[in-house]
């Protein structure tokens, strides 16, 4: 018979155990709490150690050169490989301070980015003889103002109150005008280059980049939206739908092209350079101006890719006309892509993929700019890494949809690898040779407007807690909008990588927190894998070693090299 005294000891037991439970987690829970807090204070001194010597040494000229403390006029040399044509008397746009803007936001600096705004509303012009990179200049000054100031015009904020009169807004107006010339061609796809006073010089190349052409429509289309004035979204949207008509067969896209006669110049493509960021922008024009077509043009680009660019966890190279592999080669570039698929539910294969780039970044120590698959090998003259983004930009995408405490982890070494290899007393230089960590005198505008902020939002995501935010290609962030928007089917929330405050009225889900694709209509909780998931059923590429065959991105299980030269998950070795 149960005694009542042994129901009080079982229960005291019980409770004893719920509070050991408790408290372990709590234990548990605290050390990653106490992390966050620490690595959010490293990349703050991070940020202000860029920032203030570029602040004393270059501005406003663009950017910092923090071995020699100096300066570089660098908006006219973007993009501009060979030096072409440079300006013989430009000054610069203080060009490292306008990719600063959102950063100082969300880093809780509203003095600064106060007294940022209010120097460059009496100080900025635009109407200087320089030639500059349509794309370049558009995801970094144009992105830069057009995100501060919708950040300006948020009552929530609290900033520049009573003081703020749009000027921001008629800068990138100005700078909006400046650029229409450059569409002015038989296709509507853009020049690569236009000269800020005078438009398009005579003899201009005709030759530009998928992205060049493809990734403008969300810096326009907001500023259509702000003035009232369409034609910034018009230019920009024709030139996307000429860009998505050249798709080959296969749903694939070259990498240049010529502006003038709408033919391509290089076929072989994949998601690196000169691709990358078409395939984001159309994702993210679905998000923040909710058309259905961007949506459907995103879908059939990934399926795309997933089936012709992806070999296990990695992604290479492919003739657009054929399928068939062209190079075998990481690019630095194409760590973007990872935090592209968690927007879309496609979380497993962002996680294989993003842990072979962390591999490559741990063997080096940072990310070579170029490493090739097939003689696992640094490429012999790309070793450099400018201090990109691109790995930290997934790594927080990734923890925000999985909230796995190996990214932090993640986090905190590439910190300590920029603070060891990189930091020098005027800032953080960019890395020449990643084998010998010889450094180069250039600290580039984006280490403050992506790299530090995408390893602080890591850290410390309170920005985005009660708004919604894309995040451009240069890492700005333009807020959703519902009055931006084409009314969306319920069951797909405007989103990027956080829950929406939740109207009433409206049952959403976010695409990201169930990991399932926009245009799927499920019930609240129910859990599926993304429908863009494509699973790796590539055989052709023959393998040396196990360490060619990566994971295999269905059960992120390791993949091995069989005695005949193919990868597969063999059950015997």
């Amino acid at each position: 018979m149960f005694h009542p005294r042994h129901y009080t000891t079982c229960l005291l037991l019980l409770l004893f155990l719920l509070a050991l439970s408790d408290f372990s987690m709590s234990q548990s829970q605290s050390p990653w709490a106490a992390k966050k807090k620490r690595m959010k204070e490293k990349v703050r001194n991070m940020f202000y150690h860029a920032y203030d010597n570029y602040m004393t040494y270059a501005f406003p000229h663009d950017e910092l050169k923090p071995i020699s403390k100096t300066f570089t006029n660098s908006l006219s040399e973007l993009g501009n490989l060979k030096l072409e044509h440079l300006p013989q008397d430009y000054n610069g746009s203080a060009l490292t301070l306008i990719e600063s803007l959102s950063s100082l936001v969300i880093m809780g600096n509203n003095t600064e980015f106060e007294r940022a705004v209010l120097w460059l509303s009496e100080n900025l012009t635009f109407d200087v003889d320089a030639r500059i990179n349509l794309f370049e200049c558009n995801i970094r000054v144009l992105g830069g103002l057009v995100s501060a100031h919708l950040l300006l015009s948020d009552s929530s904020k609290k900033l520049l109150q009573g003081a703020y009169n749009n000027q921001l807004l008629v800068l990138a107006e100005d700078l909006g005008k400046r650029f229409l010339p450059a569409f002015n061609t038989p296709t509507g796809l853009p020049y690569a280059w236009i000269n800020l006073k005078y438009g398009v010089m005579e003899n201009e190349t005709t030759e530009t980049s998928t992205s060049g052409c493809g990734s403008l429509i969300l810096e326009m289309g907001a500023l259509s939206k702000m003035t009232g004035d369409p034609i910034y979204e018009s230019v920009a949207l024709r030139a996307l739908r000429k860009l998505w008509s050249m798709q080959s067969s296969l749903k694939l896209f070259g990498t240049t092209l010529d502006v003038a006669t709408g033919q391509w110049i290089e076929y072989s493509s994949g998601i690196g350079a000169g691709v990358d960021s078409f395939y984001e922008y159309l994702l993210k024009a679905h998000i923040l101006f909710g058309k259905e077509d961007f949506w459907k043009m995103f879908h059939s680009a990934y399926v795309a890719v997933q089936k012709y660019f992806r070999h296990g966890a990695w992604y290479h190279e492919a003739d657009m006309r054929t399928g068939r592999a062209t190079y075998w080669q990481l690019t630095s570039l194409q760590a973007f892509w990872p935090g592209l698929q968690v927007l879309i539910g496609d979380v497993m294969a962002a996680n294989s993929s993003h842990r072979e780039f962390f591999h490559v970044w741990k063997r080096y120590g940072v990310l070579p700019e170029r490493y090739l698959l097939d003689h696992q090998m640094i490429h012999p003259t790309e070793k450099y890494y400018p201090l990109r983004p691109e790995l930290a930009e997934s790594t927080f995408y990734l923890y925000q949809a999985t909230k796995d405490p190996w990214y932090i982890e993640v986090g905190e070494s590439i910190v300590n690898s920029l603070n060891l290899y990189t930091k020098v007393e005027g800032g953080f230089a960019s890395i020449k040779d990643v084998t010998t960590m010889q450094l180069e005198d250039h600290q580039h505008s984006f280490f403050l407007a992506e790299t530090c902020k995408y390893l602080y939002l890591l850290f410390d995501d309170s920005f985005v807690h009660d708004n919604n935010y894309v995040f451009t290609t240069e890492g700005h962030p333009l807020p959703v909008l519902s009055n931006w928007h084409e009314e969306l089917p319920e069951a797909y929330v405007p989103t990027n990588w956080t829950f929406v405050k939740r109207q009433p009225r409206v049952s959403r889900i976010s695409s990201m927190s169930l990991q399932v694709c926009p245009a799927l209509n499920l019930k609240s909780g129910q859990h599926i894998e993304s429908a863009c998931h494509i699973p790796d059923a590539r055989s052709d590429f023959r393998c040396l070693t196990d360490e060619d065959c990566g994971v295999d991105a269905t059960t992120c299980r390791r993949r091995s090299c069989s005695m005949a030269g193919f990868c597969g998950l063999w059950l015997f070795r």
